[in-house]
């Protein structure tokens, strides 16, 4: 089915329905499309993830295996 036509089917059956829960998790759906995460987070998180992203491009990563050997007394 092309794009069009799926675009068709959904406004019938949004059409069709009176399910107000239905309606509101379209809406739901939209709306967090519509919104970008990035400016929603706080400094602090987006500076962590600036700077874990520098770290793994530098090559200062841990692998999960080592990670996971080293914690698993606590899981």
């Amino acid at each position: 089915m092309d794009i069009q036509a799926e675009k068709i089917d959904l406004v019938r059956r949004l059409l069709d329905t009176d399910d107000k829960s239905i309606l509101q998790e379209v809406k739901n759906v939209f709306e967090s499309h519509e919104k970008d995460f990035w400016t929603s987070l706080p400094k602090y998180v987006k500076d962590g993830i600036i700077r874990s992203k520098k770290q793994a491009d530098a090559g200062q990563l841990t692998p999960h295996e080592e990670v996971m050997k080293k914690y698993v007394k606590y899981l």
